[in-house]
């Protein structure tokens, strides 16, 4: 069980919670967990945004009613969430890495941001919204010393554009991603070295047991629970 620290919101339909728990089977950026809430039968499923000591930061958007749920949620409440699941990010592969997300795509990158930092590595980011009053986590990445850029649709902040717009003043040999499948193959189009792209899917139990979120690739069939949610560019079949 985890205890609600914080829950706020932090843009347009977006929230911020932080609780206090076990996150020690939390071992690599890009995981996620599943979250329990009273009267549905599926589990949320939640990228970690960031993971200390005992501490866990989750960022999502309202979409449905799990998620309208969540954030009438106050301090001092328990949620039921597993944790650790899914494969995460490799950070072995990259020398000067570029993180590319889209809207809650976002937070994952800034734990990897954290992690490629901690193991010497200088990340660039780009941050894709479709208007100013969905930019977050912007002055977190600058803070912890990534170059950041910004893009929005509407050209209400940033660069106008998508996030491929934005790929001409980043320097990399590598590319981290996640966000929705039109960014995806936009970026998959757009860039020219080796990356690795996390997929959001809707999933059943959320550790690899109904099959339910199963996607071909070249080397055959595979759960984005349990084998993903990140996947190797040259594996993946679009």
């Amino acid at each position: 069980m985890f205890n609600i620290i914080e829950n706020k919101k932090i843009a347009k339909d977006v929230y911020k919670m932080l609780l206090e728990g076990d996150t020690s089977k939390i071992t690599a950026p890009g995981q996620f967990v599943n979250i329990k809430l009273d009267g549905r039968f599926l589990r949320r499923p939640i990228s970690v945004c960031d993971c200390g000591e005992n501490k866990l930061t989750l960022i999502y958007k309202v979409v449905g009613e799990g998620t309208e749920q969540m954030c009438e949620m106050q301090q001092g409440e328990e949620l039921d969430i597993l944790t650790g699941l899914g494969n995460g990010y490799d950070i072995s592969k990259s020398k000067k890495p570029l993180l590319i997300g889209g809207g809650v795509g976002v937070p994952p990158l800034y734990y990897l941001a954290k992690c490629l930092i901690e193991s010497g590595q200088k990340p660039s980011v780009i941050l894709g919204f479709n208007t100013a009053d969905e930019v977050f986590l912007e002055n977190e990445f600058k803070a912890i010393g990534c170059e950041t850029f910004v893009t929005t649709v509407d050209g209400s902040y940033g660069i106008k554009g998508f996030v491929t717009d934005a790929l001409g003043a980043a320097h990399y040999d590598y590319f981290y991603t996640c966000g929705p499948m039109p960014m995806f193959k936009a970026v998959e189009a757009a860039v020219k070295t080796s990356g690795q792209f996390s997929f959001e899917e809707r999933m059943g139990c959320g550790f690899g047991a109904c099959m339910g979120c199963s996607c071909k690739t070249k080397d055959g069939y595979k759960r984005i629970c349990k084998d993903g949610p990140v996947l190797e560019r040259e594996e993946i079949l679009w």
